[in-house]
């Protein structure tokens, strides 16, 4: 039996969002696939300020998620494939979430809704990139109605990837 997702909100992130995404995100489990270590705190200033630009140019953005009580547990969203390889050109969809919220639906809630939000701006499909040893995140494209499109060396990290796609 499925259990109901969880009630998530999602919003533009503002500067103060930097300092909880710092704080949610500064444990191993987290950045596990993502460098293996905290970010530094400009990481995240310019990583919300960019949000906040693709929020008004193109109209969805890596959102702050929220729970049910209003607290920062990570984000999820969509932002145009940021690197000078892989799926150029194509939209990304991606979530990070604090180690505290593992396991609940808040991430499955929050990615249906940017489907949701992505898909009434036009955009025709979207593409996850997930560490193939990531099987939270795999789950998760899964979940979604993803597919296995290709598989990929990272240039940075020389860690296998899976890129997933999904037609809106």
């Amino acid at each position: 039996m499925n259990r109901p997702l969880p009630v998530v909100r999602l919003r533009v992130p503002t500067d103060e969002d930097a300092f909880a995404w710092h704080r949610v995100f500064d444990d191993p489990d987290v950045m596990e696939f993502h460098g293996g270590k905290s970010a530094e705190l400009s990481v995240y200033e310019e990583m919300t300020a960019r949000q906040r630009r693709h929020d008004a140019e193109l109209g969805f953005c890596f959102w702050t998620m929220l729970d049910e009580a209003g607290e920062v547990i990570g984000f999820t969203g969509a932002q145009p494939w940021p690197h000078a390889w892989g799926p150029e050109g194509e939209i990304e969809i991606g979530w990070r979430l604090g180690r505290a919220y593992w396991g609940k639906g808040y991430v499955t809630a929050a990615a249906r809704t940017t489907l949701d939000r992505v898909r009434a701006t036009g955009v025709r499909s979207v593409v996850a990139m997930v560490n193939s040893q990531n099987e939270r995140s795999i789950a998760v494209t899964r979940r979604l109605g993803m597919t296995l499109a290709e598989r990929f060396t990272s240039p940075r990290s020389s860690a296998t990837g899976h890129c997933y796609r999904l037609d809106l």
